[in-house]
């Protein structure tokens, strides 16, 4: 990966189709989220096709499945094969994993060999959709020792979620455990653990301001909102208090970095703090820097 002839870092894609066509979630879920977002054109794109639309916008991204089968019953696509997928295309594709927490044992082992046989970067988890409370020691903690130990990013969703919205009872999922305070726990439990709240968390925006200001391995990214959208104490923290500490992210293929970087341009951000939301932090706390 040539760093310096990126002109970006988005730290949050998805891989939602898997090379034998398998999609990580079902129809209803899919079809709601797709509405939610007002996607348009293709919403499924294959790890290759992702590939090369970044490399055609010369971008990096950080890419990732979801793994919730638990509570969904739907199985997600491989982590080995997204992992594979960026080693083929390492001068764009960063590969972070996803192994539901409610695997227990075997998910923890299968954490430590992703890392160690395939590279993987950090690790996605998206309480509202998954199903857990992130702060539940009985639940992902023994994951979380892992993510600490092999000095991975542990990335969560936070805040409203547009999987399940519109359907009957938002299909079931709660938005509770997406609160970034449960998050404060986990960072003030492993206090080495580099961790990312995804997205502007509304409606507890203010919580993952405190919790990012106040914890030094938390980092904020921007992903699953036009900047257009971004509440106003957000765009002050990321101009000052959190300047080093924010991150671009687009939530693809649901929305898109065209679309992202065209209101971001528009955006009331410093000009020394742009090239750090858009690459330089992320490129430090993946590691892309040298010491």
């Amino acid at each position: 990966m040539d760093l310096d002839e990126l002109v970006a870092i988005d730290v949050h894609t998805h891989a939602e189709v898997s090379s034998k066509g398998h999609s990580s979630l079902d129809d209803e879920l899919h079809d709601a989220s797709s509405a939610y977002f007002k996607v348009e054109g293709k919403r499924k794109p294959t790890l290759e096709e992702t590939a090369a639309y970044y490399r055609e916008r010369k971008m990096a991204a950080v890419i990732f499945t979801v793994d919730a089968e638990s509570a969904t019953g739907t199985a997600p696509v491989p982590n080995e094969e997204v992992a594979e997928a960026a080693a083929a295309n390492a001068d764009v594709l960063i590969p972070f994993a996803s192994i539901d927490p409610f695997r227990g044992k075997a998910g923890v082992r299968q954490a430590r060999r992703l890392v160690e046989e395939y590279g993987v970067k950090g690790f996605k988890f998206h309480p509202s959709v998954q199903g857990f409370f992130p702060n539940d020691r009985s639940v992902a903690y023994a994951l979380y020792e892992v993510i600490e130990e092999t000095g991975t990013i542990a990335l969560f969703h936070t805040g409203q979620t547009g999987i399940g919205a519109g359907v009957p009872g938002g299909g079931g999922i709660r938005l509770k455990y997406s609160n970034p305070l449960h998050v404060d726990d986990v960072a003030a439990d492993f206090p080495q653990l580099k961790i990312i709240l995804a997205h502007p968390s509304f409606p507890w925006q203010d919580e993952a301001l405190a919790v990012a200001t106040h914890k030094p391995g938390v980092h904020i990214d921007l992903s699953g909102w036009s900047p257009k959208y971004f509440p106003p104490q957000l765009v002050q923290y990321a101009n000052t208090l959190l300047k080093d500490k924010v991150l671009f992210g687009s939530d693809f293929p649901v929305l898109t970095p065209d679309r992202w970087l065209a209101d971001f341009a528009k955006l009331s951000i410093k000009d020394e703090v742009r090239p750090k939301i858009l690459k330089e932090n992320a490129a430090r706390l993946l590691g892309l820097t040298k010491p």
